[in-house]
């Protein structure tokens, strides 16, 4: 479904993708909150063995976060030529990949969940329920996967709608599973932090498996065909590898410089890394907006490239960008002035309450930097320019979330304080890193 037209404003091109992407990630958001708060009721060590679990999950998700890169780039750019054959082919190419890297790295997390607890730098009380809980989190990888590979494809070819549907459906019957299992409703028996792994895991696989159902349907923007469903297109594998192998790369560099920081912030006990973990929490609430103007970017960038016009291209990127300052701006007035009141809505510990309102107004100085970041760094991945993406992920990350975290807390003993401000600094240097990149204007000329 090709949507670049020059007889509609290009705002209007940006709130038509953008707001079923923010509404989706709005519920998504509301969601992982309300399950923070479900599990903050069974105590400090629950919400730790989350935090701790959620790094490596992430690891393996940014696998599939960089097929669903260079599914998107592709997708676009064949849908912005009008060629809907070979933007269906890439989803199917896709597919065929993630079925390889969703088994593998759910048979890896399942056999090695306790020992991925420990690298973490989980204290003992932490290690078995963490470990139980990842172990649940596994059957849900493959139809995860899926859900991201056909969401990203869609998203590309202008259809923001049928992913927000399904995944907001996925978040409510999340919910309502984590209601039954976590405390045992309707006569089934309470599993706590368990039945909180469980409840994801049978979610995703509904959601997963309704796409799949959607995409083989004759009304779907990109219809698969079941007739040599397993046939493997090797020349546009690679294209795809081409695109997505920096994103992993990127993800990868990342999350590893990430596991550190944690486990850095986890030297800090239970109760510091647990209003941590619920700052994270609170803070995920200004990705949702970023995230949804970013992929709004994306889709922009690719068709129009795809269709010959990369100054339309550099319009919608900077018409977005414009919409995601003033949106991210909204957030970090939020996160200034009523950090008290949203965080005591996790916990009644006074503690906690008073080191995560802390960490929410150092983080409101990151909204307009991780705005930047978000848009730009969409921007260039439609274009298929994702090296320069990785390039200064990677740079900030470990400059940031590693070194400077290891000095603050390790070295100089400034506390969980240290972690937050870094955080800020992480954000700074990549959004400034991808609006120069982008300024420069190489990726217009790039082929993918």
């Amino acid at each position: 479904m090709r949507i670049v037209n020059d007889n509609v404003p290009m705002k209007k091109l940006i709130f038509k993708l953008s707001w079923p992407v923010i509404a989706e990630q709005s519920l998504a958001t509301i969601t992982q909150v309300v399950d923070m708060m479900m599990v903050g009721r069974l105590g400090a060590a629950a919400v730790t063995a989350i935090g701790l679990t959620f790094q490596p999950l992430l690891l393996a998700q940014s696998i599939g976060a960089a097929l669903s890169i260079g599914t998107t780039a592709l997708v676009s750019r064949f849908v912005g030529a009008e060629k809907p054959g070979d933007a269906s082919r890439v989803l199917k190419q896709s597919l065929l990949m993630s079925i390889v890297l969703s088994l593998l790295g759910g048979a890896i997390f399942f056999f090695m969940a306790e020992g991925l607890i420990k690298i973490m730098g989980a204290e003992k009380e932490v290690i078995a329920p963490g470990a139980s809980y990842l172990r649940y989190i596994v059957p849900g990888f493959l139809f995860m996967f899926f859900t991201f590979i056909i969401s990203a494809a869609l998203r590309g070819a202008g259809d923001t709608k049928t992913p927000m549907k399904v995944n907001i459906f996925i978040n409510i019957i999340n919910v309502i599973l984590n209601y039954i299992l976590i405390f045992g409703h309707f006569g089934l028996p309470a599993m706590g932090l368990d039945g909180a792994g469980l409840a994801t895991s049978i979610a995703r696989s509904i959601g997963g498996i309704i796409l799949i159902i959607y995409i083989f349907r004759e009304n779907s923007v990109l219809r698969v065909f079941k007739t040599n469903f397993f046939h493997l297109d090797l020349a546009l594998i690679k294209r795809l590898i081409n695109i997505g192998f920096p994103t992993a790369m990127e993800q990868v560099v990342m999350r590893v410089a990430q596991i550190l920081f944690v486990r850095i912030v986890a030297s800090l006990g239970t109760l510091s890394f647990a209003a941590h973990q619920i700052s994270i929490n609170v803070e995920s609430i200004s990705y949702m907006p970023g995230f949804g103007i970013a992929v709004a970017a994306t889709t922009l960038v690719g068709q129009n490239l795809g269709a010959n016009q990369p100054e339309k291209a550099e319009e919608s990127t900077y018409e977005s960008w414009k919409i995601g300052l003033i949106i991210m701006g909204l957030m970090s007035l939020i996160f200034l002035f009523l950090p008290e009141f949203i965080v005591s809505l996790y916990t009644d510990n006074r503690e906690i309450i008073r080191l995560a309102s802390r960490n929410l107004r150092i983080v409101a100085l990151a909204q307009l930097p991780m705005g930047t970041q978000f848009i730009f760094a969409g921007a260039l991945r439609g274009a298929g320019d994702t090296r320069s993406v990785f390039y200064s992920t990677a740079i900030s990350t470990w400059i940031s979330r590693f070194f400077l975290s290891y000095l603050f807390i390790k070295i100089l003993n400034w506390g969980l304080i240290a972690a937050w401000i870094v955080m800020v600094i992480d954000w700074l240097l990549r959004g400034t890193y991808v609006y120069f990149k982008f300024r420069q204007g190489k990726w217009k000329n790039i082929k993918v």
